[in-house]
């Protein structure tokens, strides 16, 4: 938990508690651009540039030009992706018009959590990988965020002979660290045992 534990919206500086819709929306970023097949580190390096060019905020990345989004990519190191993942999030943000600017909102609409799920997956670009990264971290914040575990954490709990990871956490948590940190560790294990071949 020490080495792997830390909530990837923890990492990033990005406060969930209270779902205020300014941090919803960095986070939901920041969550489009890991859900992509990119190196955890650009996907990082991104979502500062994002930042620095002023795209974490919604007023500002509303008005943002394709142009700008292509050039945050490109600078944070996303060149793969850069022109598909651009159009999309032109597409994203007229969308996110429809519930206010206010993620609070959609999960306010959504009838329960496949619902909810259902309805983040209509946003381009979103799939059920960048999904279950989204809404793993606001477990215990949003009432309809519970999400199945993650490939590389279903991984990780078969090395670690874990069947139940709710039932294991509620034996065996940790002081300091609750269940989304376990989440993210497992994520992170799995990761790290997938480039060794589990």
């Amino acid at each position: 938990m020490q080495k792997y534990g830390k909530k990837y919206s923890e990492q990033l500086g990005i406060k969930l508690e209270g779902a205020r819709k300014g941090e919803l929306f960095k986070w939901f970023i920041a969550s489009y651009l890991f859900g992509k097949r990119i190196g955890e580190k650009i996907a990082v390096r991104t979502y500062f540039q994002f930042g620095k060019d002023g795209l974490l905020s919604l007023e500002k990345a509303r008005r943002a030009s394709w142009e700008d989004f292509v050039h945050s990519l490109d600078e944070g190191g996303y060149v793969r992706y850069d022109f598909s993942t651009a159009d999309k999030l032109l597409v994203v943000m007229r969308m996110l018009r429809g519930y206010g600017g206010d993620l609070n909102r959609m999960h306010g609409k959504a009838a329960d959590a496949r619902d909810l799920e259902r309805r983040l997956m209509e946003f381009p670009g979103v799939g059920p990988v960048t999904a279950n990264i989204f809404l793993r971290e606001l477990r215990g914040i949003w009432e309809k965020a519970d999400p199945e575990m993650g490939p590389l954490a279903r991984k990780a709990m078969r090395r670690l002979g874990i069947k139940d990871a709710k039932g294991y956490w509620r034996k065996n948590g940790i002081k300091g660290y609750d269940f989304v940190s376990f989440e993210a560790m497992l994520t992170r294990y799995g990761k790290e045992k997938r480039r060794g071949g589990l």
